[in-house]
């Protein structure tokens, strides 16, 4: 049975988000601020873990990094503010899928569905190789991790296998769609610009070869170097 962290100094957020995840039958687990969030994991392990940003103590953004350093557990976070900046610092630090408040549950628990039953990226080159090599570029499909001219890229869960399905196409445009759906395991209802912010966080990160991204505008992405 799928066991949730929730954690909100809210108490009525929590009751609200424990009793629609209750009622889908999951195990749930409570914390009132990112310290204790950290604790929590170190103890115990979670399927997802639902985190509020602005919290006492430790914020859900700095909980959230400390916590991927030693478990990966899916994050999705709960945030009162919406900007630009706040998701793409989000999804920086690792988390996995950002919700505004007022959210609805319903939603959210979609949401939580799709992280629990998330696959893999499917493979799409039809090779079991373990490195996949172009140019400077060398990715350990087994270690998860990418190479940029000999120097590791600090990539994320999602940005790792963002550049795994790109890198994979190599020359054909993805839509934002099938990256979301690849990757996030999920279509597009109500997730904005969740691509658009992590393909500019992973260009960021490709030194060199940041511009091997492209846009193709109304579509979607491709990689070609």
């Amino acid at each position: 049975m799928p066991k949730i962290l929730i954690v909100d100094d809210e108490h009525n957020i929590v009751t609200l988000i424990s009793r629609y995840v209750q009622r889908e039958g999951y195990d749930i687990v409570t914390a009132s601020d990112g310290r204790e969030a950290i604790d929590k994991c170190k103890k115990e392990d979670f399927d997802v873990i639902i985190m509020d940003v602005m919290m006492p103590d430790t914020d859900g953004f700095t909980a959230c990094k400390k916590i991927k350093e030693f478990k990966d557990i899916p994050v999705i976070m709960l945030s009162a503010r919406g900007t630009e900046f706040d998701k793409l610092f989000g999804f920086e630090v690792g988390i996995d899928d950002y919700v505004t408040k007022p959210f609805s549950p319903m939603e959210l628990i979609a949401r939580i569905k799709v992280v629990i039953s998330r696959k893999p990226v499917p493979k799409t080159d039809g090779t079991d190789s373990r490195h996949i090599v172009v140019d400077g570029i060398d990715i350990d499909t087994l270690g998860r991790t990418v190479l940029i001219d000999g120097e590791k890229a600090d990539l994320t869960a999602k940005e790792y296998a963002l550049f795994l399905i790109l890198v994979k196409n190599k020359g054909i445009v993805l839509s934002r769609d099938r990256i979301l759906n690849e990757v996030w395991g999920y279509d597009s209802f109500g997730v904005d610009r969740t691509v658009d912010w992590q393909i500019k966080l992973l260009r960021s990160k490709l030194g060199a070869y940041r511009d091997s991204i492209k846009t193709v505008r109304g579509v979607g992405y491709k990689f070609e170097t």
